[in-house]
């Protein structure tokens, strides 16, 4: 291959980098009249590993919800690339959501299913691959969340941040283009969240993939994010945008300096 021929590859992937892969824009969620939050405008780049960060009861899940079409906006639109998702016909919006991995709270393993079973489901429902096919694919992705040889095992027999690394498994067993995290290092140890961390950034940079995490864990948010949205249950909106790194050091908004300080205000890390 020719230097012209590499350059104009990596100026290509540059600018794949710079495009964006979902945008929110002017998004309103509500239960009913019940307002939960209104005019979220936010882009997610290809490649970024985007938080929705804020304190507790504030909407994080549920934006996460619209985002994955299991809720429907008030008012708004949600964009994968140049498609809106709530205004797609029902057969394009499978088709993007054939894009994403999900890893819900509770890491949703069906305890009745060995670890390998549990793995296998959106490959048995989704591909025509053959048993051994499968069983080749339920191990690769196990050992690179660190669980080779745990095929056999049940979710009673896994520690919490086991469940969390098989739910992740799981979430990138067809190899999406999105992951959305929801709180993956909740409830976790200071170690196992580290891991957990650890293990993010390390399948992000081998699956090339957007992650999208729902956390309010700060050392999580600082050690993996470099985009992100910070919602306010107060305000009912967004209160800021882009690099938790840069936020806090740039902005001079009090409920964002406390949120990213634990209340520490103006003593910053």
């Amino acid at each position: 291959m020719s230097y012209t021929e590499n350059l104009e590859i990596e100026m290509q992937e540059k600018m794949e980098k710079t495009q964006p892969h979902i945008m929110v824009k002017d998004l309103t969620i509500a239960y009913g009249d019940f307002l939960i939050q209104r005019n979220l405008t936010f882009t997610i780049k290809k490649g970024d590993t985007f938080i929705i960060m804020g304190g507790s009861g504030c909407g994080k899940t549920t934006l996460l919800r619209h985002l994955v079409g299991l809720q429907r906006p008030a008012k708004g639109q949600v964009l994968y690339g140049e498609v809106s998702f709530w205004d797609a016909e029902p057969e394009e919006r499978e088709r993007i959501m054939m894009n994403f991995g999900i890893l819900y709270q509770s890491g949703a393993l069906w305890s009745s299913l060995t670890l390998g079973e549990n793995v296998a489901l959106p490959l048995n429902l989704y591909t025509d691959l053959s048993a051994d096919q499968v069983r080749e694919v339920i191990s690769l992705k196990l050992s690179l969340v660190g669980l080779a040889g745990f095929e056999e095992y049940y979710p009673s027999e896994l520690s919490g941040g086991m469940k969390k690394r098989a739910g992740l498994a799981r979430a990138m067993v067809l190899d999406p283009g999105i992951l959305f995290l929801d709180e993956p290092s909740s409830g976790l140890d200071p170690i196992s969240a580290y891991l957990i961390d650890e293990l993010i950034l390390e399948l992000r940079e081998s699956l090339g993939a957007t992650v999208v995490i729902v956390t309010h864990e700060l050392a999580s948010i600082f050690a993996v994010g470099n985009n992100s949205v910070l919602l306010d249950s107060e305000a009912k909106t967004m209160i800021a945008s882009g690099d938790p790194r840069t936020l806090l050091a740039n902005e001079k908004d009090p409920r964002i300096i406390n949120f990213l300080t634990r209340g520490r205000g103006a003593q910053r890390e």
